[in-house]
């Protein structure tokens, strides 16, 4: 734990938290030490340090979400349950790591608190992945165990993947919403990235309350469903290289890969449109900062939220009632696979510098960003991301995917495709 709060303070570690309790995280770690000497049986997680994103409540804070102008705001009565819940097992609650103004950008950057660099590359400093951008450099650091995020469209897997982490959003009802700051109320999930699926699915039990019930599987004979439409347009060299590479093993190793067209991933953006759930909940959320203090916000995330305003009650309904449609022909055609497999992201994380100033790439890069993986919030499904890349590479990411409540198949399969890429 001293290790991990000096790593804290380290000029390399610039932008990662917003938030330290230094203190706190100190008593925790000593506590446990002390019970573990004298013989108590803890929980694995008792005394190891977790990061909790600036999105969740604690109580006696305001919960400022990447923002400046929540400041001032009321401040938290108690701590949300997944913050509660982390506690209770003994975990060193380290601080609130940065992320993208109220979660709303796939790319990381954020205008008021700075940007973390992506550890993956000492050389250039790139974009971590957003959302929970502090999230993940904190875990890829070494600084916690676990990075406790959100993704509503891929802000766990995203930073994962970019950072060569595993990111796990389970089905969204699993998880309790209370205490974190709504972006999409409709595909918001509360969730967190670690370095092992194991790992991931350790603190996913403490979060839920209930440990996912897991048969692990033989990797042979498992059928995983590569979509043919979509997941692999603009795909970068380097990613389609790592992604080959591991498809080839999975298959050596007897996985049965199986494509499939899956032609309704093409029509997410009509059925999302005009301002899509995000933009349109996200307004319902924010439009009294907005109209209070529209020019303390970062820009992009004004212009996004911005677009749900002329969205009509007929069309809001109608954006469930064509997700719901979809939904159930997109499980009808994933019957008969044990997973969904495709890179996470079809790119490897750009610089920090060209995406700052330029309006045009960032927003490219974020559409890249969150369209494989937004896919899934759409599916209302559950997914992880494997990291997929040669050693010493920009890191790759593999996502499993399947449908609603599948979350301990799923588990199954990303235990036994980890332990053919390891």
């Amino acid at each position: 734990m001293t290790q991990a709060l000096e790593g804290v303070a380290a000029t390399t570690t610039a932008y990662v938290f917003t938030r330290l309790y230094t203190d706190a995280a100190l008593a925790a770690a000593r506590h446990a030490d002390a019970a573990r000497t004298a013989g108590v049986a803890l929980h694995v997680l008792a005394g190891l340090p977790v990061s909790i994103k600036d999105l969740y409540d604690v109580a006696g804070e305001t919960t400022l979400a990447g923002s400046v102008v929540c400041r001032g705001e009321p401040v938290a009565r108690t701590d949300a349950p997944a913050v509660a819940r982390l506690r209770s097992v003994g975990a060193a609650i380290v601080g609130k790591t940065n992320m993208t103004e109220f979660a709303f950008s796939g790319v990381g950057i954020n205008p008021h608190y700075g940007t973390p660099s992506n550890p993956a590359d000492t050389q250039v400093a790139r974009i971590p992945g957003g959302s929970s951008s502090g999230a993940a450099v904190s875990v890829a650091l070494g600084l916690a165990v676990a990075g406790l995020g959100s993704d509503t469209g891929g802000s766990i897997r995203i930073p994962a993947a970019l950072c060569g982490l595993v990111g796990f959003k389970s089905t969204q009802w699993r998880v309790p919403r209370d205490g974190a700051m709504e972006l999409s109320r409709t595909l918001d999930t509360v969730c967190a990235m670690t370095r092992s699926v194991e790992d991931c699915l350790t603190v996913d039990a403490v979060l839920s309350g209930a440990k996912l019930s897991v048969r692990h599987r033989p990797l042979a004979g498992l059928r995983l469903a590569v979509p043919q439409t979509v997941m692999f347009d603009g795909i970068e060299q380097a990613v389609g290289l790592a992604y080959g590479r591991a498809v080839s093993r999975l298959s050596a190793a007897g996985a049965h890969i199986v494509d499939i067209s899956l032609t309704e991933l093409a029509n997410i953006p009509k059925l999302n449109a005009p301002g899509g759930f995000s933009a349109v909940e996200g307004l319902a959320v924010h439009h009294e900062r907005l109209a209070r203090a529209r020019n303390a916000f970062d820009p992009r995330v004004a212009a996004r939220l911005a677009t749900g305003a002329g969205t009509t009650a007929q069309q809001y309904i109608a954006l469930h009632d064509n997700r719901r449609d979809w939904i159930a022909r997109v499980t009808l055609a994933l019957e008969g696979f044990d997973a969904l497999i495709c890179p996470t992201v079809p790119i490897v994380a750009p610089r920090i510098d060209a995406l700052v100033t330029t309006d045009e790439a960032f927003f490219k890069v974020n559409g890249l960003l969150l369209r494989n993986n937004f896919a899934i919030n759409y599916l209302d499904g559950c997914a992880f991301s494997l990291p997929c890349h040669a050693a010493g590479d920009l890191p790759v990411g593999l996502t499993l995917a399947s449908v609603h409540g599948d979350d301990a198949r799923l588990a199954a399969v990303a235990l036994a495709v980890e332990r053919v890429l390891a």
